[in-house]
């Protein structure tokens, strides 16, 4: 049987000790900088780096968390912040950036990278991709089933980390922009507000579907999935993580020391042997409790018992004396680690000691049959002849065994002593001291790393771009269309001006319409590109989807495939075609040169779209002219395996588009893509550049999108009429009533 690694939480030093001491394998932990917990009480870099060596030396790894979006005035902070870890001996870092990724694989080639689930991996190919380029281990969406996890690791031959234990986010990780567009707080930079814990009512036209007592209809569950513990083993999983990074120390100690407690058992017992207590799960609901747990997706896609739909009790009893427990016996000490020791004190000659650690195979290596030993040897100054009274035994094992603050224990002591000898107790004390810091340097050498294999950074050197060529400030539109009636207001519109567009992109799920292959033709007569606008998750389901329409997406010759996910990329080039021109979505971020040159590299790119999160400024100093830029639309805030309508009056796999209200009345329009079994949250308020197009000039975008997603046909056609008077034939317009700026002007953190 693999050896199974328990991953825990810390988001203080306190917590990596409580994690460390209740049994924990590996720690994931950040510092003060590009850690999505920036609101947790990340350590300062010597505090971290002792938080390192604690681990360490009981044989826990440690992984740092370095899974934000950087942007361009960041990166150069990058290698300096690194190298100091890098030598301090952290086993992996965490990473959401493939900018940043490349980063490390250049610059660090030795150290292990992990796939944050900040980057969506729903599939093997995403996973497969991953492995090649690099990375050890894949932290996939939590959304994905054990089937598709069974799938990943049949295919990908890469480490699998799953969550099993703790908070679930209502959005796939990764592409949340709820508290990034309600208060400018990115969860793609670390500062999430949390906007899916508040109070919500659904409504379908003018009738509500929640009762007044169900309105956290956003607000998932605690994940717990200590009862399917033998399955997630079984299906491939390496590492068990459990969440937690802003909780305190006293939640890490309880958690990790019930996983550890069922995961020997697993190990130990098998299948048949594993059986978890109503007393431990009860423990772990004292720990934390937002309204229930769940075992999550991995046995279903969603459901309304995965939510918290009603309000936290106020008043919950404390399990005071479980806690007091937790605080005494994880919290408030510090481990040991039992040694050997052997010394031998013999009249004209100098005193050895011998140290040892023992059965490091099951400390450091995970392997229980291993039985490789650690052994230090020191020598000292011989012993005095005594000239009054002589050092006893007992005098030797006493003082030596003093180990104090240090994290050793001995758990055996030999020791010859000759008769009549004398040594003052300091010598004693300095032997033992000496000893145990030699001791404990050998042990984390075993980690720590010196420059050979690093590569200095120097600076970027990018691909000279010249701005000429690449733009001649005159804006080409592509409008994408999400219904029929937008497409038919397309054509419509195209017919009256006598114009042909640009480009116009067909939303995927448009493809099952009847009338679609009718209107195709007259798509592509009024517009010089037609593309196809991929799902914005890519699973079974959409596999299934495109199975079926395979042959017509041939036949009908799609220019570009706007893509919003990595694993479509693959999939077209295997199953559609090779040499497909590729259009990067806002969703596939690029934060910065770095990583704008990783997918110039990797995919044969027409263009990206530049994400949602930059302000202007931002996006000018990415210097990469010639790409698409949102000049319209409602945009997602939240893409969920989850469903509201499902959630509230249930499913019939018929789409619809429903109405979500927040505190402050705001209607968030909600759309079911039932093809593929997801929602999408859609902004209140629309985004639009009208009146902005001196300052969209300065970043010379190749292409304004036009983005219809819920419009009718008079919407359609007034938004598209506005933007080629404003931007392709230089008028001055109106703006359209209750729009937003995005982030466009104000940006992120």
């Amino acid at each position: 049987m693999k050896n199974i690694e328990l991953l825990a939480p810390a988001g203080s030093y306190e917590s990596l000790v409580a994690a460390v001491n209740a049994g924990a394998d590996a720690i994931y932990i950040g510092g003060k900088k590009f850690s999505a917990r920036a609101y947790a009480q990340n350590p300062d870099e010597d505090i971290l780096i002792k938080g390192i060596e604690y681990a360490h030396t009981f044989g826990v790894n440690v992984y740092m968390t370095i899974n934000t979006l950087l942007k361009e005035n960041e990166i150069g902070e990058l290698f300096d912040y690194i190298k100091t870890y890098y030598n301090a001996g952290v086993d992996a870092v965490i990473v959401q950036d493939l900018g940043v990724f490349e980063f490390i694989r250049k610059h660090f080639p030795k150290l292990a990278i992990h796939a944050s689930t900040q980057m969506t991996i729903t599939g093997s190919y995403g996973a497969i991709f991953l492995k090649n380029q690099g990375a050890s281990r894949i932290v996939p969406a939590r959304e994905i089933s054990l089937e598709e996890i069974r799938d990943i690791d049949k295919k990908s031959d890469i480490e699998i980390e799953c969550f099993v234990h703790g908070a679930l986010c209502y959005s796939y990780s990764g592409q949340c922009l709820m508290s990034s567009m309600i208060g400018g707080r990115s969860g793609n930079r670390g500062r999430c507000a949390q906007t899916c814990r508040l109070p919500y009512d659904l409504y379908d036209d003018e009738k509500k579907l929640n009762k007044s007592d169900e309105r956290n209809l956003l607000s998932c569950k605690d994940l717990c999935s200590l009862d399917i513990l033998p399955d997630l083993i079984e299906a491939g999983i390496d590492s068990l993580k459990i969440e937690g990074r802003m909780k305190a120390p006293r939640y890490t100690a309880g958690v990790v020391s019930i996983w550890r407690k069922y995961l020997d058992l697993y190990q130990k017992k098998k299948r048949a042997g594993y059986k978890v207590e109503n007393a431990d799960r009860k423990l772990l609901l004292d720990l934390f409790d937002r309204g229930g747990q769940t075992e999550g997706y991995y046995k279903k896609h969603n459901g309304k018992d995965m939510i918290a739909i009603h309000e936290k009790p106020e008043n919950r009893q404390v399990n005071t004396q479980y806690f007091e427990y937790l605080d005494k016996t994880f919290v408030e000490t510090q481990r040991k680690l039992d040694i050997f020791g052997s010394i031998k004190i013999r009249e004209n000659e100098p005193i050895t000691f011998d140290i040892s650690v023992k059965n490091l195979g099951e400390l450091y290596l995970r392997d229980k049959s291993s039985e490789e030993e650690l052994k230090i040897n020191m020598i000292f100054d011989a012993p005095q002849r005594a000239i009054n009274k002589a050092i006893s035994l007992e005098d030797v094992d006493k003082q030596l065994k003093k180990t104090g603050n240090t994290l050793f224990n001995f758990k055996n002591l030999d020791i010859l002593l000759d008769d009549n000898l004398f040594i003052p107790v300091k010598v004693l004390n300095e032997i033992r001291r000496e000893s145990l810091e030699k001791l404990g340097l050998e042990i984390l050498q075993r980690y720590r790393r010196d420059d050979e294999d690093i590569k200095q950074y120097e600076g970027f050197i990018h691909p000279v771009i010249n701005m000429a060529e690449k733009n001649d400030n005159v804006f080409k539109l592509n409008i994408l269309c999400e219904s029929m009636e937008q497409i038919d207001a397309v054509i419509e519109l195209s017919r009256e001006e006598n114009t042909v567009f640009d480009e116009i992109s067909i939303e995927s799920e448009l493809l099952l319409e009847k009338e679609f292959a009718s209107k195709i033709k007259s798509l592509k007569s009024c517009a010089r590109a037609c593309n196809l606008y991929m799902p914005h998750i890519f699973r079974n389901e959409a596999k299934s989807f495109f199975s079926k329409y395979l042959e017509d997406i041939k036949q009908y010759k799609f220019d570009n495939f706007l893509v919003r996910s990595l694993e479509e990329i693959f999939y077209i080039n295997e199953k559609i075609n090779p040499d497909a021109n590729i259009i990067l979505d806002y969703n596939i971020y690029a934060y910065n040169k770095n990583t704008i040159d990783f997918y110039n590299k990797e995919f044969n790119i027409n263009r990206l779209t530049y994400p949602l999160e930059l302000n202007l400024n931002e996006i000018k100093q990415l210097k990469n002219p010639g790409n698409e830029i949102i000049a319209y639309g409602k945009i997602p805030m939240m893409v969920s395996a989850q469903c509201l309508k499902k959630t509230t009056k249930g499913c019939d796999h018929k789409k619809e588009i429903l109405i979500l209200k927040d505190r402050k009345n705001s209607d968030m329009q909600v759309k079911t893509h039932c093809d593929f079994c997801y929602n999408t949250i859609l902004n209140s308020k629309p985004l639009s550049i009208i009146g902005m197009e001196k300052e969209i000039k300065k970043i010379s975008p190749g292409i304004l999108r036009l983005w219809f997603t819920t419009e009718d046909a008079a919407k359609t056609k007034f938004i598209i009429k506005k933007y080629i008077d404003n931007f392709c034939k230089n008028l001055d317009v109106d703006n359209i009533s209750d729009f937003t700026r995005g982030h466009l002007k104000r940006g992120i953190e």
